[in-house]
C-alpha cells in the first residue's frame, strides 16, 4: 500500500513545505473524524501537466488518504485511497478548489446503498489551495442531537474552517496520532472568556481523578487546573498553555500530575475566520500507561549511553591517529592519517547526535553545520575558501545519516583540496532541497573547475571510492559536472519514498 508521501511524490510537484503541511493535516484529522462522526478523505487535484497550476483547471481528483470515525458508522467501508473521480461527477470538489471555501451538497449521494452527505473543505497553505478534504457523513443512522454531539460538531466545524483559512494545523506544534488525546478520551469546550461551556463525561472523570469533585461547566478551566496540579511550575505552565490557546496560539501536549494521577492535556485555539471562539481542551488519563513506560526508560537510557561510549571511543581513536600524524615525518603518511582523523570524527559526530536524541533520528542541518567547520579547519593552510550550508536537509534515521554525512565530508574536502589554487579565495556551498520523493544535495565550488580528462566513474582516488561505496548503501547516485559560471558541482540524489 502506497503511503501519503509516495502518492504525493508520484502524482504532484508540491514542494517540501507543502507536503509537510498535508502530513500535519493527516496527523490531526482523526480528531476531526471523531468529532464530525464522518469519514475524511484527502483529494489532490491533478493538473494536465507539470507546469499547470494545481487550482486552475483540475482534470480529476485523486484520493491519497482516508480516515474513518471511531464514534459512528463509516460512509466508506471500502478503501478509497488511489481512487480517481472527475470534477463533473463531484462538482463540490472542484468548487472547493476554485472558490476556496467550504462547500456542502444539498442532496445526499448514495454509496453502496448508503446515503452520504459530502462537505468539501479546501486545504490552504501560504494562501494556496493544496488539496481538498471531503467530510462524508453516513445518514443511514440518524443521531440524537445530544449536548455532547452538539459540542463535538461545533468544535469540528471551527477546526475545518481553520483548515480552509490556512491556520490549522500549526507548523509549530503537531502531536503524534498515537499519543495525542482524542475526543473520546476527554473533551472540554471553552468559550472566548476561558469558561467551560461543555465537558464530556470522560473529561469530568479525569478531573475527578485529579481531585476536582464538582462539575466543570461555568468554571475558568485554567485556574481550576492550576489549583489541582501539585508541582508549582507545571501548574503555571498548564494554565499558561490554556490561556495561550484562548489567545490564538498553539502549544504541544503536556503531562500534568495530581494526586498520583497523570493526565495528558492539549489545548487547541478555535479561531474560525480569525474570530476568537474559545478553545478545545483534550484530556487523556495516562496514569497506567506511564507506569508501563517507566520500565522502558532504562532501555532507552542504555541505548543512548552506548552511542555516547561509541562516540568517546571514536574520539580516542581520532586522537591517537592525530598524535601519530604529528610524529610522522613522511608527508604522504601524515596526509593519510589526517584524512582518517577527519572521517572518524565525522562518524563520532553522528553518534554524539544520537546520544542526545530520544529517537534514532538525526537532525542533519545541525550535524552538517557542526561538521563543515571541522572540514574547513582541516584543509591546507593555502586554501582560503569558506564553507557554508544553504537549504534544509531535514532529519534522517541513523542508518542513512551516517553514510550521507561521510559522503558530504568527502565531497567538501575534495572541493577544498583540489578546486582552488594556493591562496585563492572562494566558497564551497552545500545546497539542499527536500521533497516528498527525494533529497537533493549539491556540493558546489567556484574554483578552477575539473580537469579536461576527469572521469568520476574511473577515478581511483580513495575519497571518491568511499563516496561510490556509501552511495550504494543509500541507493543513490552522484553526478559531477561543471558549474555554470565556473567551478564544479556534485549532485547527490537520495530517494526518500518509503523511508
Amino acid at each position: 500500500m502506497s503511503t501519503l508521501s509516495d502518492l504525493l511524490a508520484e502524482h504532484t510537484h508540491l514542494p517540501g513545505d507543502a507536503v509537510d503541511h498535508l502530513q500535519r493535516v493527516v496527523a490531526e484529522w482523526q480528531l476531526l473524524a471523531d468529532m464530525s462522526f464522518a469519514d475524511f478523505l484527502l483529494w489532490i487535484p491533478l493538473p494536465q501537466d507539470a507546469d499547470q497550476s494545481m487550482t486552475s483547471a483540475p482534470v480529476e481528483f485523486l484520493c491519497v488518504a482516508q480516515a474513518r470515525p471511531t464514534t459512528g458508522p463509516t460512509a466508506h467501508p471500502e478503501d478509497t485511497v488511489t481512487q480517481r473521480v472527475s470534477p463533473q461527477d463531484n462538482p463540490q470538489l472542484r468548487r472547493a478548489v476554485v472558490e476556496g471555501r467550504i462547500c456542502r451538497e444539498e442532496e445526499p449521494r448514495w454509496n453502496l446503498e448508503v446515503p452520504v452527505r459530502r462537505e468539501t473543505i479546501p486545504v490552504r497553505f501560504n494562501g494556496r489551495v493544496l488539496a481538498v478534504l471531503s467530510r462524508d457523513t453516513n445518514l443511514a443512522m440518524p443521531r440524537v442531537p445530544s449536548p455532547m454531539e452538539i459540542a463535538y460538531l461545533g468544535c469540528a466545524s471551527d477546526l475545518c474552517q481553520m483548515i480552509a483559512d490556512g491556520t490549522f494545523p500549526s507548523p509549530s506544534a503537531v502531536a503524534g496520532a498515537d499519543t495525542s488525546p482524542r475526543a473520546g478520551d476527554g473533551m472540554i469546550r471553552l468559550d472566548a472568556h476561558g469558561l467551560v461551556a461543555y465537558a464530556s463525561p470522560n473529561a469530568l472523570s479525569a478531573y475527578h481523578r485529579m481531585g476536582h469533585a464538582s462539575d466543570l461547566v461555568g468554571l475558568p478551566l485554567g485556574a481550576a487546573t492550576k489549583q489541582l496540579v501539585g508541582d508549582p511550575f507545571d501548574a503555571v505552565e498548564v494554565a499558561s498553555r490554556i490561556q495561550a490557546a484562548l489567545d490564538g496560539r498553539t502549544s504541544m501536549r503536556m503531562e500534568v500530575r495530581a494526586r498520583g494521577a497523570t493526565m495528558l492535556v492539549r489545548a487547541l485555539p478555535l479561531r474560525p475566520r480569525g474570530d476568537a471562539a474559545g478553545a478545545l481542551v483534550l484530556v487523556r488519563d495516562i496514569t497506567d500507561l506511564r507506569r508501563r513506560d517507566q520500565a522502558l526508560l532504562t532501555k532507552d537510557a542504555t541505548i543512548r549511553e552506548i552511542h555516547h561510549r561509541v562516540k568517546n571511543n571514536l574520539q580516542t581513536v581520532a586522537a591517537l591517529l592525530r598524535l601519530q600524524a604529528r610524529r610522522t615525518s613522511i608527508p604522504e603518511a601524515k596526509q593519510a592519517l589526517s584524512e582518517s582523523v577527519r572521517r572518524v570524527t565525522s562518524i563520532a559526530l553522528v553518534h554524539e547526535a544520537l546520544a542526545y536524541s530520544l529517537a534514532e533520528q538525526v537532525d542533519l542541518d545541525e550535524l552538517v553545520d557542526t561538521v563543515l567547520p571541522v572540514i574547513g579547519d582541516g584543509a591546507t593552510a593555502e586554501v582560503r575558501a569558506k564553507v557554508r550550508r544553504d537549504g534544509s536537509l531535514g532529519t534522517l534515521n541513523s542508518a542513512m545519516a551516517t553514510p550521507l554525512v561521510l559522503v558530504l565530508t568527502e565531497l567538501v574536502h575534495n572541493a577544498l583540496a583540489h578546486g582552488f589554487d594556493a591562496g585563492q579565495a572562494g566558497e564551497v556551498v552545500v545546497r539542499a532541497r527536500r521533497s516528498a520523493g527525494r533529497l537533493e544535495v549539491i556540493v558546489a565550488d567556484d574554483g578552477r573547475g575539473m580537469p579536461d580528462d576527469f572521469d568520476y566513474d574511473r577515478s581511483d582516488g580513495l575519497g571518491l571510492q568511499i563516496v561510490r561505496t556509501l552511495l550504494t548503501e543509500l541507493d543513490s547516485h552522484l553526478v559531477v559536472r561543471a558549474r555554470e559560471g565556473g567551478g564544479t558541482e556534485a549532485l547527490i540524489t537520495v530517494p526518500m519514498a518509503g523511508r
